[in-house]
């Protein structure tokens, strides 16, 4: 049986393998929104150039709201002999409208087309995840207000190293997430540019008019090189290694809250809304939730390395190969939209415990910089020598099993004669988070300033 769709060209049916490896509809179903509006659009420019018939274009109009009312409705049926979203719809189109359908695919072909609704989708990803991630930048800057002053232990090495407070730490990743949205800017920017007009890839010899599908779409322009707009991919890769470097970012916030949550250092509770139990230990509350996040960057960066290594060696222009573009795009975008969401809800629900992060910051002479600062300040030494004073302190307060704030002024005085009492103003971690004025830096009032400066532009 020849495919109707085809033509005389070919005059047998494909066989079940090639049906089978060649379909592409269980997937590209999804685009279906992005299809119809890249037809309507198309239509409605041809018919103002007088390329067909203005009643004819009315009629397609009409029927393509029509199938996309069946498809939102679970009313249409896909078929997989007719292969993709495009040849499903227009097959469906002239079911409704009769012969005039026929003239919808006028200057056009498959290969602009799907790089057309690619590029809506992705634009349309950027857009969602865009507004996801003002949602949890707003529900890390909140908490942050609000333990703007909850001291912390700051890490290096996961060692403890300088106290900070639980709001800066937050911040922290206000601030990648800010770089993560401007890096998904920057790929919508880039991407905003309509394929529709080249064809299948050297464009078309009707009078077609670019600039006003590009208008009716919300494109910025038409893309300026017919080979370049049907071969390349940029825009999902693009898309995929900026989905890629914040999946990272979710990732690291995901294993701190794993950190934080275990019985050793119980530094935040997770609510029973994102943590399940053992179905042998009835004591466990395990943050799944977090741990699931933690695993998405396996599925986003390897979406990227599958779109790169299917583009890598694809001569210009239009191959089969460049079908296996959309599959692992569309999981890593929906893994990226599940993570945020699952992380701005752990966010949201997580409760610090004051106490055990004070008492954490206080251990593994987290104040020694302090000390050091203190001796430069006050006796006047080069940072070196008071850095070496400060490392024979701690030497000598771990021989004696206590920390910093504990150790006798007369000890103090052991190493540095010249040591008086109010070193220990600084030792506390109190003193040491409010003394961190620099800009950037962790002091309380830093950190509420910073804090509503970002509510006051995320909400604006």
């Amino acid at each position: 049986m020849t495919n109707k769709m085809w033509g005389g060209r070919f005059q047998s049916g494909p066989d079940a393998i090639m049906e089978e490896i060649n379909a592409s509809i269980g997937f590209d179903k999804r685009l279906f929104r992005q299809d119809i509006a890249g037809s309507k659009a198309h239509a409605a420019m041809l018919a103002k150039q007088g390329i067909i018939p203005k009643s004819d274009a009315a009629l397609i109009r009409k029927g393509l709201e029509q199938v996309q009312a069946e498809i939102e409705a679970g009313a249409f049926t896909f078929s997989r002999a007719l292969e993709d979203i495009h040849l499903n719809v227009e097959s469906r189109l002239k079911d409704i409208i009769g012969p005039a359908a026929g003239r919808l695919h006028t200057a056009r072909s498959r290969n602009d087309q799907v790089a057309l609704d690619f590029r809506l989708y992705v634009r349309d990803t950027v857009d969602h995840l865009d507004a996801q991630l003002k949602e949890l930048q707003l529900a890390l800057a909140g908490k942050a207000e609000q333990h703007a002053a909850t001291v912390m232990p700051g890490f290096t090495h996961l060692q403890v190293a300088q106290p900070v407070t639980f709001g800066h730490h937050l911040l922290a990743y206000v601030e990648m997430l800010a770089r993560d949205r401007s890096r998904l800017a920057d790929a919508r920017k880039r991407m905003n540019e309509n394929p529709l007009g080249a064809a299948a890839l050297a464009g078309t010899s009707f009078p077609i008019d670019r600039h006003m599908t590009a208008e009716a779409l919300g494109f910025d322009r038409p893309t300026r090189n017919s080979l370049d707009t049907v071969a390349d991919r940029d825009f999902v890769l693009e898309t995929l290694s900026a989905c890629a470097i914040c999946s990272m970012h979710l990732s690291r916030l995901a294993e701190e809250i794993v950190i934080w949550s275990t019985s050793q250092f119980r530094f935040v509770k997770l609510s029973d809304k994102f943590t399940t139990g053992s179905s042998i230990m009835p004591q466990k509350r395990n943050p799944d939730a977090a741990e699931l996040v933690r695993a998405k960057p396996g599925r986003i960066i390897g979406a990227l390395l599958s779109l790169l290594t299917v583009m890598k060696g694809l001569p210009l222009t239009y191959s089969k190969d460049m079908q296996e573009d959309k599959e692992p795009a569309f999981d890593a975008f929906d893994n990226m939209s599940l993570a945020i969401a699952a992380t701005t809800g752990m966010v949201k629900d997580m409760v610090p415990n004051r106490d055990e992060m004070r008492k954490a910051a206080a251990s593994g002479f987290s104040t020694a910089t302090d000390l050091a600062d203190w001796l430069v300040r006050t006796l006047k030494m080069p940072f070196r020598e008071a850095h070496h004073v400060t490392g024979s302190l701690v030497a000598l307060a771990e021989a004696k099993g206590c920390d910093l704030p504990e150790l006798p002024l007369s000890a103090m005085q052991s190493v540095e004669k010249r040591i008086t009492k109010e070193v220990y103003k600084v030792l506390t971690v109190e003193n040491s988070v409010a003394s961190r004025v620099s800009f950037g830096g962790t002091s309380p009032t830093n950190v509420k300033r910073e804090a509503k400066r970002w509510l006051k532009l995320l909400k604006g």
